[in-house]
């Protein structure tokens, strides 16, 4: 009830007014002004972005835990290395890339060097989305990765060895037996990841573009603070609010049926 009856008025909020119609029933009002909303539109739009990129940001993790697995030279190193920076602030990696993404900064040097032009990470509308997710994705695997090798705990060794003896590669044995023995996990991590994209951004976009440039990395979570926070339209916020909810909602059971789908062919 404690978690029900937030989200309860949250929802009852949304089909009311702002401004002169505060408090006042105005429907579906707040809805149809979202959908009018470039801004919201954006929004949705990089959410679906997120979705068609969700798959890298699983594997990535998944991959690592792999090769932490399998026990790669190195092995004790980088499992703390790939973590650390889940313990980091979304403040510090927004600040620290801030510089690293700079038009001016190592990695355009780095580019420029070998060649390349320099990219306005930051500064390009059709560049900046993306570079704000890989920013994400690097600070939030190192949680991802320790499901997975919590999940390996779990995988019988013994066809491992038995795929080992028969020759298979890596590749095949990723395919055919940890995908397989890791599918619970792998559920998961997904809908967890997912979740993480939608609700978990707003420091990296605050710190890193603030929704800029042209509003192209707007999100819906940092459009909800815009409204709340800067515009004073509560309700217009709990309708977004509301939106994401059901959108999370849509998302998540989309993916475990798919996956739960997929596990059952296997």
């Amino acid at each position: 009830m404690l978690r029900l009856w937030p989200l309860g008025l949250g929802v009852s909020f949304s089909f009311t007014g702002d401004g002169e119609h505060n408090g006042a029933t105005v429907g579906l009002d707040n809805y149809a002004e979202l959908i009018d909303d470039p801004l919201f539109r954006t929004a949705l739009r990089n959410v679906g972005l997120l979705v068609l990129l969700l798959p890298v940001a699983v594997a990535i993790p998944g991959l690592l835990a792999t090769f932490i697995y399998l026990r790669v030279p190195g092995h004790r190193f980088f499992r703390s290395v790939y973590f650390f920076p889940a313990v980091l602030s979304p403040v510090i990696v927004g600040a620290i890339f801030n510089l690293l993404l700079a038009f001016d900064g190592p990695l355009n040097a780095v580019l420029g060097g070998s060649g390349v032009g320099p990219v306005d990470w930051l500064g390009d509308p059709d560049v900046a989305i993306f570079a704000v997710v890989g920013v994400h994705i690097w600070a939030t695997s190192g949680m991802a990765l320790v499901v997975f090798l919590a999940g390996f705990a779990t995988l019988d060794s013994a066809l491992l060895d038995a795929a080992r003896v028969d020759g298979a590669s890596l590749a095949r044995m990723i395919w055919h037996v940890i995908i397989p023995g890791l599918s619970r996990t792998i559920r998961f991590v997904v809908v967890t990841t997912m979740i993480g994209m939608l609700t978990s951004m707003f420091g990296l976009l605050y710190v890193m573009t603030s929704g800029g440039p042209e509003g192209s990395t707007y999100l819906p979570e940092y459009y909800i603070w815009v409204q709340q926070g800067q515009m004073s339209r509560p309700a217009l916020a709990s309708a977004a609010s509301t939106a994401l909810f059901l959108i999370m909602l849509v998302v998540g059971l989309l993916q475990v049926g798919l996956l739960r789908r997929a596990g059952r062919e296997d």
